[in-house]
């Protein structure tokens, strides 16, 4: 009887923890009831724990159960305190240490360098450093699969009853918990892909990332969307000085400058697989800057770092993000070479930065294995391709199994069941569509048609008045082999109508051999671009801008038609042939003449033009997405662009009025700065060979709307400055906040500072301005001979979307009816 007592006591008290979470919440504060920020929290007797945030704010979990939480920080006694299973908001007090270690010792609220045992250890990293493992062999291979998952946050009752979830609510049978937040959370949306790795290090270094399956729920069509979400999660290595996320530039805590930004406190030393490591823990000397709070363990002998997890202070100058979370570990395959094994990094979207609000989880698990080095193969191999199989969305279940480096947990394999099952949900249906209309601009209203793009639906001019636009596509599936698009416009004060069509043809997906033609009878406004590129759908923002200042009726009639095929042999390498004819005239000859004498000395007002063009764009390390005709870019700022175009005017055939040849090229190149924000830069140069129109020439582009833009001078008039040669740079930068940050009237607003200058010089021959005829409104041809330049300063980030900017006239100040000065806005979606 007493054994059986004794056995059931065991059951009720022991065998339950065998089985059981931990879960621990709370705020650390001193004696005084003030925060005590980074403080470490560790579950006793192991390497699980965490750092608390700026407020003192912390969570834990563990799926093993532990009875002891211990809480330190540097100047205050340890403490530990029990625990059960479920342990929330627990206030803990940390008493000052009445003895210090002589090595760390505070100082002014950091901690000392000198003397610093964490610092010491700091160096010897720097001193072994090493990239990623793979980066030490001439050849690498190796296998890598990749789910991504988002889910909506602090899912709470009021959310539950909301109506809009009327219809779906067997979505609320999958809410779980964060291991690392400890907010309830729902999931949305789940992607996973295999891909396999091929790798050369000696020059010339390639890298191939092929993607062998991909499957994913939620948001199955939007493919536009995935590729989005993808891109938020770019490959980052711990060792470089700065991480890069959201298009921000974060000091890694293994950066060289790192002592000049982080505090180190060696805490513990203990055997992570059988290697003797050394746990230091980091946290940010200052805030507002775009820094980490964590712990890492590195190796006592190599000096390579074991496992790491971070958390971006939450002071960080970056938008719609209130959380991010990177988790990292490596596996030794021998004494030496440390490979990175598994790869974590969450982040928490939300419209602001309270504790309670909702938000939206976005978590990408990274795993990586079957490494295999210097494998002969030939250097073709490791070419990119430039285009994908289909084949890759439809892998089967047992494909699936047999390739996840880590099986779905019971959950994940229920958010599949549950996010299939919506698919058949009305009201999930709805926010689908939703959502493609936003991030494409199209909204399906028919099998096979979609109208659009909706944003191009209403526009202004000072010659057509309000103008209404219907356009639309041929749209069956995300990976059409040929696609059809067409708008037809009305201008309620010139009454004319206005049309355009365009039909493309994917002749060859593996090269991405392309055949299209397309007519447009439109007005445009020439005079806002140095680049010109004959697209038969595109019109220019300064033709339908409701908000322009002075004279906006210097606009032509085009009628435009273009045969072109368009290869792309090498990923990101494109090739362009086309063929245009094209008849320009003035809309307006009472408000802007455009006469001029033609090669037989007679005045002409029309232009009827044959062009040949050939053109080339490469884009590295751009990610295109889409199988079919039509291939999206996400975030294609992010990557520079070269371009060049040869086009030869032919005269004689069908009438063609000009021969000429033009040369122009076009470099643009981003460059993150480290902390100090992105510097862009923008170069252009031209030339026209022998004499033409206005028309055909190369207009500097000016900006008479309101809103400032790349690539244009906005205090230049239209047609203000006319060139047949010319030289152009932009340069424009972006702090990101970096110097508002030190004022701390300013800090909390999170602006962030631009600053920019542009600058153009060029020419116009003789042969040109004696084209001229008496009647033309231009009567001389103005070239920037002397650069002009501009410049501005501007504050963005204004309600995290905002930013105005103060432009300044630098030369030709004197010109009559010049715009010296002007304030102008913008308005942007900014991380």
């Amino acid at each position: 009887m007493i054994k059986k007592y004794f056995l059931f006591i065991l059951i009720v008290l022991f065998i339950p923890n065998l089985f059981s979470q931990v879960k621990v919440s709370g705020y650390i504060v001193d004696e005084q009831n003030n925060p005590v920020s980074f403080s470490n929290v560790i579950f006793k007797g192991s390497t699980k724990g965490t750092i608390s945030d700026e407020n003192g704010k912390f969570y834990l979990q563990s799926e093993t159960y532990y009875n002891e939480l211990e809480i330190s920080f540097v100047g205050f006694e340890t403490k530990t305190i029990p625990l059960e299973s479920q342990n929330f908001d627990l206030k803990i007090i940390l008493q000052e240490a009445r003895d210090q270690l002589n090595e760390v010792t505070l100082y002014s609220g950091r901690i000392k360098k000198k003397g610093n045992p964490a610092i010491a250890i700091l160096k010897k990293i720097w001193s072994k450093k090493r990239l990623n493992g793979v980066y030490l062999y001439d050849k690498y291979e190796y296998d890598k699969y990749e789910k991504i998952e988002f889910d909506l946050n602090n899912i709470d009752e009021k959310l539950k009853n909301n109506k809009i979830f009327n219809g779906m609510e067997l979505v609320f049978d999958h809410v779980d918990t964060s291991a690392i937040t400890g907010k309830a959370y729902l999931p949305i949306f789940i992607n996973e892909s295999v891909y396999k790795i091929y790798g050369k290090n000696i020059v010339p270094k390639k890298r191939n990332e092929q993607i062998l399956a991909n499957k994913n729920s939620g948001f199955s069509e939007n493919q536009g969307l995935i590729a989005f979400v993808k891109q938020l999660y770019v490959d980052y290595d711990i060792y470089d000085n700065y991480l890069k996320f959201f298009d921000k530039s974060f000091a890694s805590p293994l950066s060289k400058l790192g002592p000049d930004i982080y505090n180190y406190v060696l805490t513990d030393s203990s055997f992570i697989d059988n290697k003797w490591c050394y746990n230091i823990l980091f946290y940010p000397r200052r805030k507002n800057e775009l820094t980490f709070k964590g712990d890492f363990w590195v190796n006592d002998t190599t000096f390579a770092i074991k496992e790491i997890q971070m958390h971006a202070t939450k002071s960080a100058n970056i938008n719609w993000v209130k959380e991010i979370y990177i988790e990292q570990e490596f596996k030794v395959i021998n004494d030496s070479v440390f490979l990175l094994k598994r790869d974590y990094f969450m982040s928490d979207f939300s419209h602001n930065r309270k504790d309670k609000s909702k938000g939206v989880y976005g978590k990408r698990t990274s795993l990586y294995d079957n490494h295999i080095f210097n494998v002969n193969r030939p250097d073709d191999f490791y070419k990119e391709r430039v285009a994908e199989d289909e084949e890759i969305y439809n892998k089967t279940n047992d494909y699936w199994s047999q390739n996840r480096q880590e099986k779905l947990s019971k959950d994940e394999v229920g958010i599949y069941k549950m996010l299939d099952t919506l698919q058949n949900v009305k009201r999930f249906k709805e926010f689908t569509d939703v959502a493609d209309i936003l991030t494409t601009g199209y909204w399906n209203i028919a099998n096979g048609f979609d109208f659009g793009p909706i944003y191009s639906t209403v526009g202004y001019n000072d010659l057509e008045g309000l103008r209404l636009r219907l356009g639309g596509r041929t749209y069956f599936s995300k990976s059409d082999k040929w696609r059809l698009k067409g708008f037809l416009a009305y201008g309620f004060d010139d009454k004319k109508f206005k049309y355009g069509i365009e039909g493309k043809w994917l002749v060859d997906q593996n090269k991405r051999l392309i055949l299209s033609i397309g007519n447009r009878r439109d007005i445009e406004q020439l005079a806002v671009s140095l680049t010109t590129a004959n697209d038969v759908l595109d019109r220019s923002f300064a033709t339908t801008s409701i908000f322009t200042r002075g004279d906006n009726t210097k606009l032509s009639n085009i009628n435009l038609t273009n045969i072109k095929a368009t290869l792309e042999p090498v990923k990101n390498l494109n090739f362009r042939i086309s063929s245009t004819y094209k008849t320009i005239k003035s809309a307006a000859p009472d408000l802007f003449n455009v006469e001029f004498y033609d090669d037989d000395n007679v005045i002409q007002s029309n232009i009827n033009q044959i062009d040949l063009n050939f053109a080339v764009q490469y884009t590295p390390k751009r990610k295109p997405w889409g199988f079919g005709v039509d291939q999206g870019v996400s975030n294609n700022g992010r990557f520079p662009t070269l371009f060049f175009s040869y086009t030869k005017g032919i005269k004689g055939f069908v009438d063609s009025d000009f021969d000429y040849h033009k040369l122009q090229f076009y470099y643009q190149q981003p460059i993150q700065i480290g902390v100090f924000g992105r510097l862009t830069s923008t170069f252009e140069i031209g030339k026209t060979i022998n004499s033409v129109p206005l028309s055909l020439l190369n207009v500097v582009p000016g900006n008479q709307t309101y809103f400032t833009s790349r690539k244009i001078f906005d205090l230049l008039d239209y047609y203000e400055f006319v060139t047949d040669e010319y030289v152009s740079l932009h340069l424009e930068h972006n702090f990101n906040g970096r110097l508002f940050s030190k004022i701390p009237l300013m800090r909390k607003l999170q602006w962030r500072e631009i600053i920019g200058i542009r600058g153009v010089v060029g020419s116009i021959s003789q042969e040109n301005q004696d084209r001229i005829a008496p009647n033309a409104t231009i009567q001389e041809y103005i070239a920037p001979e002397t650069i002009y330049w501009e410049y501005h300063f501007g504050i963005g980030n204004i309600f995290k979307l905002f930013r105005i900017d103060f432009e300044y006239r630098g030369s030709y100040r004197d010109v009559p009816n010049a715009t010296n000065f002007a304030i102008k806005g913008g308005l942007g979606f900014y991380f």
